[in-house]
């Protein structure tokens, strides 16, 4: 497809290929962009636990032609139990699936991280040059191009390159001050991994509290697996710097945190030492001033990481995207105001989905005593027998990410 503006077509890199990346390159290309989508991983990172999608991460998805692709791939989680020690479930909130309102716990779009990674790749790849295994090592630009240097001791010259690297991202770091921390840290930690199914692992996901500031989740996708959460409220050094050491360390370090917490803990970290996916991770939220510099800019969340406690890091990853790719297709020729515009229009919608992380909350649903964790199910459990979640998010007006209305469509979706 051919821009329109009578400006000549960019050539773009992408810097990391899951959600957000593959997300842009969707769009530019149907903008009529040239891009390139370097993953350092040897193949499709289609990995990662349950995400779900929700308020204008439906829409955007909706607006990609995907809805019925990733209802094809949900996951089967009705709602959500809090559990007692002896699995006995004391309070349930379902899914809201009435089609208006809020989402709860549980949103009505659950689905695999891997799946979605894969319905994006199955539409952006035939549009759009993807190199795995393949990293992004350094870069220099000046007014006219960026020139990246790749780890096969390749360069080339872009017109533009987009840090899609994640949470952890290394070019927000090269565009951003010397010594700036643009973490956010809540003073929680969480990690998850897979284990084998058993018959009393149903569609509901279980939720157990255990004194010290922990939780346990266990959630499961298909017939054969089911996902442990373990998270813990904690701000020591060992917490902090855990989750960059080796996986056996940090295996031994979660287990030390969690094998006195009963329930199904001994099932959970047994099957944690055989499980084929394990990640560990700080609960943060990435929070700068800026997107940009110069011909350089962040997407997803190497811009704007919500955390997994705003329900919005998929969606926003989305819709970062959707409206970083519209600017760009609407101003080709003029870069700078492409890129101011993506910070004015989408910068109050990330305000407002990062606004939805309180603390104060998130403490509350991780009691530090038993007295504490008796009041909150008792509470939950009233809460639930007046019908009071259910009625709160089907009369709710807006979802997680507020009144904020997607822009116009970035570029026809006929116009491939």
């Amino acid at each position: 497809m051919a821009n329109g503006s009578g400006a000549r077509p960019l050539r773009v890199l992408v810097a990391g290929g899951g959600i957000a990346g593959q997300a842009l390159a969707f769009w530019l290309t149907r903008g009529g962009h040239g891009v390139t989508v370097v993953e350092r991983f040897p193949a499709l990172r289609a990995t990662g636990a349950q995400v779900d999608l929700r308020g204008q991460g439906i829409e955007a998805v909706e607006r990609m032609g995907l809805l019925d692709a990733v209802r094809g791939k949900l996951v089967d989680e009705a709602g959500v139990a809090f559990v007692d020690a002896c699995g006995r479930a004391r309070a349930t909130i379902m899914a809201n699936t009435s089609g208006q309102g809020r989402q709860t716990l549980t949103s009505e779009y659950e689905i695999m991280r891997g799946d979605l990674v894969r319905i994006l790749h199955d539409a952006s790849k035939d549009d759009t040059e993807y190199l795995f295994g393949v990293s992004m090592d350094a870069f220099e630009q000046d007014e006219q191009k960026v020139v990246a240097h790749f780890s096969d001791g390749s360069s080339a010259e872009f017109d533009l390159l987009v840090g899609a690297d994640g949470q952890g991202s290394r070019i927000r770091q090269a565009i951003l001050p010397e010594g700036f921390d643009p973490y956010w840290r809540v003073g929680i930690h969480m990690a998850y991994w897979f284990i084998p199914r058993i018959a009393s692992d149903t569609n509901v996901r279980d939720t157990y509290m255990v004194p010290g500031g922990r939780q346990i989740m266990r959630r499961s996708h298909n017939p054969s697996e089911t996902q442990v959460y373990f998270v813990m409220r904690e701000e020591s050094e060992e917490a902090s710097v855990i989750h960059r050491e080796p996986v056996e360390r940090q295996r031994e370090f979660w287990a030390s945190r969690f094998r006195d917490a009963g329930w199904q803990t001994a099932r959970f970290i047994d099957g944690m030492q055989t499980s084929p996916f394990f990640y560990s991770q700080e609960i943060v939220q990435v929070r700068t001033d800026t997107w940009s510099k110069g011909r350089v800019v962040l997407v997803g969340d190497a811009a704007h990481c919500a955390s997994p406690y705003s329900g919005m890091g998929i969606s926003g990853g989305l819709v970062g995207a959707y409206v970083l790719a519209g600017e760009i297709n609407r101003h080709p020729g003029d870069l700078p105001t492409a890129l101011a515009r993506y910070d004015s229009v989408l910068r109050p919608f990330v305000d407002e989905t990062q606004g939805e992380v309180n603390p104060r909350l998130l403490r509350l649903g991780m009691p530090m005593t038993q007295r504490a964790i008796d009041a909150f199910l008792a509470a939950t459990a009233l809460a639930c027998f007046l019908h009071v979640p259910d009625l709160a998010a089907r009369f709710s007006k807006e979802d997680r990410g507020g009144s904020w209305q997607l822009p116009e469509n970035p570029a026809p979706i006929s116009a491939v």
